[in-house]
C-alpha cells in the first residue's frame, strides 16, 4: 500500500493505549493513598474507582477542548481555569452522592481536598494536552515529524514532574500561598485556586453564602454575556469580552495592571512596526525581546525564591532599611523604562543596519 508521508507518522495508537492504561495504576495508587491519608480509608476503593473514571472520562473530554483551542489560538488561551470549575463540579458531586451521606459532618473538609486532588489530576491532563497540541501545530507549519516530537514530549513531562514538584515546594516554604495555614504576610495569591476551592466548599458543603456568591457571578456573567451579543450585532468596533471581564474581575490587580500595559505597549510598536522597512522582523524582534523578559524574571523569580527558603530570610540580599521601599520601587520602575527604551533603539538600529 501507499507509505505515509514522514510529516504523518505518529505514535502508534496500540503504543499510545498501553501507555494509558498503565498510567492509570500509579493514578489509582496516588488516589487511594490520598483517600486513605485523609480519613477515608473505608470508602478508599470507591473512590478510587470513581476518581479513576473522572479522570479518564472527564480528561479525554477536557483534553480535546483544551488541546483544540491551544492549537487554534495558543496554549495560554486555553479554558483552564473554565475546566477547573467543571471538574471540581463533577467532582464534588460524586462525592455528594456517593459517601458523604454515611461520613459525619466533621469530614467535609477532607471530601473538598478529595476533589481538588482528582481535579489536579485533571489540570495535568489539560496542561499535558495544551503543550502537545500547541507543539504539534508548530510542528505542522515547519514540516516535523510528529511522532519523534511526541515522544520528546513524552520526556518533558517526565522532566516537568521532577522539577516543578520542589520548585513549588520551595515558593511554599519561602512564602506560602494566600489562604493556606501558616502563610506569612507575603503570601502569593493564588485566585483560580481560590474560585476552584470555594466551589468544591459550597458543592460539599453546602455553603449557602458560596453559593449566593456564585449565582451573583452567573448571573453577572449572563449580563456581560449578552451584552457583548448586543454589541455584536450593532457595532463592529465595540465589544466586551466575557473571559477578559471575568479575569479582571477575580484576578488581583497585581496580575492584571502590566497585562494592561503590555497590550498598550505591544499595540504602540506594532504600529510603529508597520511604518518601518521590515515589519515582520520589527514584530518578531519585539516578541522575541518581550519573551525573553518574561522568562528572565520567571528564573530570577525562582533563584530568589531559593535565598529566602535557604537563608529564611524575606530580603536575603537586602542592603538598605525598610524606610527606602518607596523610593525603590520608583527607581525600578524608571530602571526598567530606561532598559525597555535601550532595547527600542537596538532594535531600531539593527534594523536599519540589515
Amino acid at each position: 500500500g501507499d507509505t505515509l508521508a514522514r510529516t504523518e507518522h505518529d505514535i502508534p495508537v496500540d503504543q499510545v493505549g498501553l501507555v494509558s492504561l498503565i498510567c492509570i495504576l500509579p493514578i489509582g495508587w496516588l488516589l487511594w493513598n490520598f483517600a486513605s491519608s485523609a480519613g477515608l480509608g473505608d470508602h478508599a476503593l470507591l473512590l478510587t474507582i470513581g476518581g479513576i473514571v473522572i479522570v479518564v472520562v472527564v480528561g479525554f473530554l477536557v483534553s480535546t477542548v483544551c488541546g483544540y483551542m491551544a492549537g487554534l489560538i495558543g496554549a495560554s488561551n486555553s479554558p483552564l481555569s473554565g475546566i477547573g470549575i467543571l471538574v471540581v463540579a463533577i467532582t464534588a458531586l460524586f462525592l455528594v452522592v456517593s459517601v458523604k451521606s454515611s461520613l459525619p459532618p466533621e469530614m467535609g473538609k477532607a471530601l473538598v481536598a478529595y476533589a481538588l486532588f482528582v481535579t489536579a489530576v485533571v489540570f495535568n491532563v489539560a496542561a499535558i494536552a495544551n503543550n502537545n497540541l500547541q507543539d504539534l501545530k508548530t510542528g505542522q507549519l515547519v514540516e516535523s515529524t510528529p511522532s519523534k516530537q511526541q515522544w520528546a514530549l513524552v520526556i518533558g513531562v517526565i522532566a516537568s514532574a521532577l522539577v516543578i514538584p520542589p520548585v513549588l515546594d520551595l515558593v511554599n516554604k519561602a512564602y506560602g500561598f494566600a489562604g493556606a495555614p501558616g502563610a506569612s504576610a507575603h503570601a502569593l495569591p493564588a485566585p483560580q485556586a481560590g474560585l476552584i476551592s470555594a466551589l468544591g466548599q459550597a458543592v460539599i458543603q453546602n455553603d449557602p453564602e458560596k453559593w449566593q456568591l456564585m449565582g451573583w457571578g452567573a448571573l453577572i456573567g449572563a449580563v456581560i454575556i449578552t451584552l457583548d451579543w448586543l454589541l455584536s450585532k450593532t457595532s463592529s468596533s465595540m465589544r466586551v469580552p466575557p473571559l477578559a471581564v471575568g479575569l479582571g474581575i477575580y484576578l488581583p490587580t497585581a496580575s492584571t495592571l502590566m497585562v494592561t500595559v503590555g497590550a498598550l505597549v505591544g499595540w504602540w510598536f506594532d504600529r510603529r512596526a508597520d511604518r518601518t522597512a521590515k515589519p515582520d522582523a520589527t514584530k518578531q524582534l519585539g516578541v522575541l525581546l518581550a519573551s525573553g523578559l518574561i522568562v528572565g524574571e520567571s528564573v530570577l523569580a525562582v533563584i530568589f525564591t531559593a535565598l529566602v527558603a535557604f537563608t529564611n530570610n524575606q530580603f536575603p540580599i537586602g542592603v538598605v532599611g525598610d524606610s527606602f521601599s518607596t523610593a525603590s520601587e520608583w527607581l525600578g520602575g524608571i530602571a526598567f523604562v530606561l532598559v525597555i527604551y535601550a532595547l527600542y533603539r537596538w532594535v531600531g538600529r539593527a534594523l536599519s543596519a540589515a
